[in-house]
């Protein structure tokens, strides 16, 4: 509900301006991003620091120059400049903001909460619309942190439920052989990015309990102090608290801010760590822009792990709704292809020999515990299960191939899972005074990212790469699948099925959603992981690469209504096979679609063709 107009004089803090790169940038750091992996290229695991993604791939110092003064000009203060000249974050009142991008700021009423936001979309001036790609943080709607559902734990339980420790994760997917070769992230960096503040007496009790080495996380405050927020201080908690019972002598950053993506890009802009973890997401509607702080994070040898989403295939909807309503979706940012979507799995013991008695640290799980698709909807709450599915906004990476993948020319989310519904059996945190028992993709996540610092701290110390740092995993994790076993723990059972309302897209007999099947699966990716396997096997997956190509098309020829044509044709070198895969259309960020490439004339060439709307 509309609430009238802001005052003029109210400050809005840390706007950002996000800088376009040009078409030409933009195809190069596809192409540097494929020579990083690429063992015969000079760049090979050459990842770059902030500055010199920004020579490379920033926007000059003159534009910058230009768009700085055009903001101090009205009245804004410039907060800071991005070291890879990719945003600049500023600060002024409501007046300021509607003189200069031609918008009201007003106040609205929603869901019982009083926020203020742009009314119109900022109009950006033309002499700075090339260089400049969006507006963000005119308004104070956050994200919504998962919900998470919360029990206190029943010690004397004779239920049969169970509650996870750090020791019983170690046993369960086999990191406690690293722990005994030493492998325990010492001399790494986890990043968790945050919008709340956190109590460090909780971290520290955590830590105690299970015999964890004294470590605070380290606080990086981002611009105006958030203050605490009980939900999300709930939520940081168990991300800093998880990643670090996994990562045990790694340095945990913590990096809070008024909004956790602020957080998070400043956090990428500022190098802080080459693991991170976040578990905030939403619809992937019109998120394609992000790709690009994927994208960085990747060049700079950031690996980027985020919570498929909890509300099963129902990506749109929310968590603890009744029915979905928006049709099958994933969630970004995990749809992001730069990005290790993880999903989560619910435990299926066939045995009560696989808990024990509880340790000198409560772990209790003697082996590997079988696993089903985490899905604790039917339990009566709403939608509550792990998000899969496939993106109706990114086309499938060349990487993502192997038994069970669909042929869907989308990018399929989950890639990995672990461990995630709160009832069965849940992860123990501290928080709100006391140990809590909870769940979700939020933890999993957390959790992978975890092992993923062990596999930083391996890689150097056995040699294989001379500094820590993967970039996108998710090429190696595919290849793994292919051509190793004992890697992952293959989903068969299970689904992320919610019910849906009748006559919403793709609602079946009033359900939506995936089955776990035998090799990759829409509901629990590849699989949960064996982390030892993981990482001692990690430099045998055969590396691959693949192949940027930009066609550039003067629209002279396009129509501006009806059906239009677009064909690309890719000729092989003298002697080579012909190419095959996909060609991906585009528009700037915008995705028109993809076409494969089939055979055509003679000799080597392959093309694709797309038919597409001249008013679109």
């Amino acid at each position: 509900m509309d609430r009238g107009p802001v005052e003029p004089w109210m400050k809005v803090d840390y706007m950002r301006l996000v800088l376009r790169p040009s078409a030409q940038q933009a195809a190069q750091l596809g192409r540097f991003l494929e020579e990083q992996r690429d063992p015969s290229s000079p760049d090979y695991q050459h990842w770059l620091t902030p500055e010199e993604f920004g020579d490379r791939f920033g926007v000059n110092e003159n534009d910058l120059g230009k768009i700085a003064s055009w903001l101090q000009a009205e009245g804004f203060i410039v907060e800071q400049v991005a070291r890879a000249r990719n945003w600049i974050a500023f600060s002024g009142t409501s007046a300021q903001v509607s003189v200069a991008f031609r918008t009201e700021m007003r106040r609205y009423s929603v869901d019982g909460e009083t926020h203020f936001a742009n009314a119109l979309e900022p109009s950006i001036p033309a002499a700075l619309a090339d260089v400049v790609e969006s507006v963000r943080g005119l308004d104070d709607f956050h994200p919504k942190p998962p919900r998470l559902k919360k029990s206190r734990p029943d010690y004397t339980s004779s239920t049969g439920a169970h509650y996870l420790a750090p020791d019983d994760l170690a046993v369960i997917y086999d990191i406690a052989p690293l722990y005994q070769a030493g492998y325990n992230g010492t001399g790494q960096k986890l990043v968790i990015p945050g919008q709340t503040d956190i109590k460090l007496t909780d971290i520290r009790t955590f830590r105690s309990q299970f015999g964890l080495p004294a470590s605070d996380p380290q606080l990086v405050l981002y611009g105006k102090d958030p203050g605490v927020s009980s939900d999300d201080q709930m939520e940081a908690n168990l991300d800093l608290e998880w990643s670090g019972a996994v990562a045990r002598n790694a340095t945990i950053v913590y990096v809070y801010s008024k909004d956790v993506f602020e957080s998070l890009q400043y956090a990428i802009d500022q190098n802080l760590g080459t693991v991170m973890s976040m578990s905030y997401g939403g619809c992937e509607t019109g998120t394609a822009s992000y790709r690009a702080v994927a994208q960085q994070a990747n060049a700079q040898g950031i690996t980027w792990m985020n919570s498929s989403g909890d509300s099963g295939a129902a990506g749109c909807d929310s968590q603890g709704a009744s029915s979905a309503t928006h049709g099958p979706k994933v969630t970004f940012p995990a749809n992001i292809p730069e990005v290790t979507g993880v999903g989560g799995t619910a435990f299926a013991e066939t045995s009560t020999a696989v808990w024990g008695a509880s340790g000198a640290h409560l772990g209790s799980a003697t082996s590997y515990i079988p696993e089903k698709v985490w899905n604790d909807t039917p339990m009566g709450l709403g939608i509550e299960a792990g998000g899969g599915g496939a993106s109706t906004v990114f086309t499938k990476p060349w990487w993502q191939s192997g038994p069970g993948v669909p042929n869907d020319n989308a990018r399929d989310v989950p890639d990995v899972v672990l461990a995630a519904s709160g009832d069965h059996d849940g992860y123990l945190i501290y928080a709100q005074g006391g140990f809590l028992v909870v769940g979700g993709t939020s933890a999993s996540s957390p959790s992978f990212a975890g092992i993923v610092a062990l596999l930083n701290q391996y890689v150097v110390a056995k040699g294989i790469q001379s500094k820590p740092g993967l970039g996108n995993i998710n090429p190696n994790l595919y290849s793994l699948a292919r051509t190793t076993t004992q890697v992952f723990h293959d989903i068969t059972a299970g689904d992320n099925i919610v019910p849906c309302k009748s006559g919403t897209a793709g609602c079946t007999s009033g359900s939506l959603g995936y089955k776990a099947g035998p090799g990759y699966d829409l509901a629990s990716g590849l699989g949960s992981v064996d982390a030892y396997n993981l990482v001692t096997k990690w430099a045998a997956a055969p590396a691959g690469t693949g192949t940027t190509m930009t066609l550039t098309a003067s629209s002279a020829g396009i129509p501006q209504s009806g059906a239009t044509q677009l064909t690309a044709t890719v000729t092989a070198v003298s002697g080579s096979n012909r190419p095959t895969g996909t060609v991906a259309f585009t528009v700037g960020s915008q995705s028109l679609g993809s076409a494969a490439l089939t055979a055509g004339g003679t000799g080597t060439a392959a093309s694709a063709s797309l038919t597409g709307n001249g008013t679109s």
